[in-house]
């Protein structure tokens, strides 16, 4: 069916040795979204999307990749699935363009390899070995043969590890090209930044499960306080501002005559600060609401920072 997930995850487990990695985990992946999967080192989240591109079997639970079972369907399934390995999947010796040609020649109507060249910068380097390309142009390449194909779903791991920001720009607009195409897309980074400007649907896993998924606006909505900031004269009286406010909110004074209110921040909270500063002769001035942001909802959900160093691990 037209609306059925690309992915559908369903009480996934998944064990080594006396260690559970994904404990009873749940996830869909709706078809033509992009899709961030955030996690913290060890959370599972490598190992949930090694299950679904078929490197593992579940011990537990159901995987189901466009309607079909990645390992025992994989034949049916490698032609219309593209998968970015973070490293690895490259001959160490052949030629960045042979190695991107070959792929291209195992599809049946594979995108343009010179366009695909041209337009992630690998014109200059086609024809030297991976083992001596650097890790961007590796990390380029690696994504070049993940799309050449024209995969119906795509798993990209760190697309833009590694990458100086005019490439970086560059594989988002990929990213956003495949997504206008209708390829449904499934990415792991560290870039709160990037997730935040590409994915429809955040997924955050922690301990083996799913522990939010939505769109990162809505994420960021139902994350914690926002907060209000303005400048005034110092030493205004906070108790009386914080009666004035609705519950839940709080006032403070960080720093002399610059003030924060937290809380669920929205018109009618605005409307009340104003009020007050005019009620008390205050002139509020730079006036500002600070968003709750993707990296705060992941470091309240999981209480760990997100670094390259952790996923890599």
């Amino acid at each position: 069916m037209e609306n059925e997930p690309v992915v559908q995850v369903t009480g996934l487990v998944k064990r080594y040795g006396a260690k559970t990695a994904v404990n009873g985990l749940d996830l869909v992946v709706a078809a033509g979204a992009v899709t961030a999967v955030l996690g913290p080192n060890g959370a599972g989240k490598t190992t949930t999307i090694e299950t679904c591109e078929g490197y593992r079997r579940p011990d537990a639970g159901t995987v189901r990749v466009l309607g079909l079972d990645p390992v025992a369907d994989a034949e049916r399934l490698r032609p219309r699935v593209g998968v970015m390995l973070q490293s690895g999947g490259v001959y160490s010796g052949a030629r960045a363009d042979e190695m991107l040609r070959h792929m291209a020649k195992l599809h049946a109507h594979p995108l343009d390899v010179d366009t695909l060249i041209e337009r992630l910068g690998l014109g200059d380097c086609g024809r030297t070995a991976y083992r001596r390309l650097s890790g961007g142009q590796q990390q380029r390449l690696s994504l070049a043969m993940a799309v050449v194909g024209r995969p119906e779903l795509v798993f990209l791991d760190e697309p833009t590890a590694g990458l100086d920001p005019q490439a970086r720009r560059s594989t988002w607009d990929l990213v956003r090209e495949l997504h206008a195409d209708g390829v449904s897309v499934v990415l792991t980074t560290h870039f709160m930044d990037e997730a935040e400007t590409l994915a429809d649907d955040v997924a955050i896993i922690d301990a083996g499960r799913v522990v939010a998924q939505g769109s990162p606006e809505r994420l960021c909505r139902g994350g914690a306080e926002n907060t209000l900031r303005f400048t005034g004269r110092p030493g205004l009286d906070l108790g009386s501002l914080l009666k004035a406010l609705p519950d839940g909110c709080g006032a403070a004074e960080p720093l002399p005559g610059t003030y924060r209110i937290t809380g669920s921040v929205d018109p009618q909270l605005l409307a009340t600060v104003t009020s007050w500063c005019a009620q008390h002769g205050v002139m509020p001035e730079g006036i500002s609401v600070e968003r709750h942001t993707l990296e705060d909802v992941f470091l309240e959900l999981t209480g760990k920072q997100l670094t390259g160093k952790e996923l890599r691990a």
